[in-house]
């Protein structure tokens, strides 16, 4: 089954990875997939800022296949909608590498830095959630020896977990949610570390 049919789309491609790599970028990205379909005025709104810069960046992700326009349903302004459930960002499948990984490395900076941003926000409000939130989600960090075709066994066995939570719950589908349900940012980084001066 390719990561396609599970509503994720495979990016190789340096200029749609570069596409992405843009903070304001991702945050309408990711506004769209949890509130959409949304207009631009609307994003503009709780994003703070002007509607126009919403829309010329979103524009932006719809000419690299992020996000299209929705039915309005009437004549009002068109909203937009996220193309994909999720993406895979895959350097190796492109016709220039080197340039892609370039390109990954500067959208993998920004997730990072965004990461880090919702970490330190949820410190701060996750004493006003059910306790159960609390128990359940944090950072759990483990230093583990892998050989390469163990670390490939643990990728799979990750995509496998969460493809179908992930397909469970389609981004910008508020119906496939049952009450209860919050948006939670699971990422998964997995960093190979330099050895030690004894080879450890």
């Amino acid at each position: 089954m390719s990561l396609e049919s599970e509503g994720r789309r495979v990016i190789g491609d340096p200029l749609a990875l570069r596409a992405l790599a843009h903070p304001l970028r991702l945050k309408l990205h990711a506004l769209v997939g949890r509130d959409g379909p949304i207009t631009a005025a609307d994003a503009a709104r709780q994003l703070g800022v002007s509607q126009a810069l919403a829309s010329h960046h979103l524009r932006q992700l719809a000419k690299y296949g992020y996000v299209e326009h929705a039915d309005a349903g009437d004549n009002r302004e068109r909203p937009w909608r996220v193309t994909h459930t999720s993406n895979a960002f895959e350097p190796e499948s492109s016709d220039d590498p080197e340039e892609a990984w370039e390109a990954a490395e500067a959208l993998e900076r920004f997730l990072i830095e965004r990461t880090g941003a919702q970490f330190a926000d949820w410190q701060q409000r996750r004493a006003e959630e059910d306790p159960g939130w609390t128990e359940h989600t944090g950072i759990s960090q483990n230093l583990v020896y892998l050989t390469l075709d163990e670390m490939a066994e643990l990728h799979r066995a990750w995509d496998e977990l969460i493809t179908p939570l992930v397909r469970r719950r389609p981004l910008g589908d508020a119906a496939a949610r049952p009450a209860g349900a919050m948006p939670v940012d699971v990422t998964f980084i997995a960093v190979p570390l330099r050895p030690t001066a004894s080879g450890g």
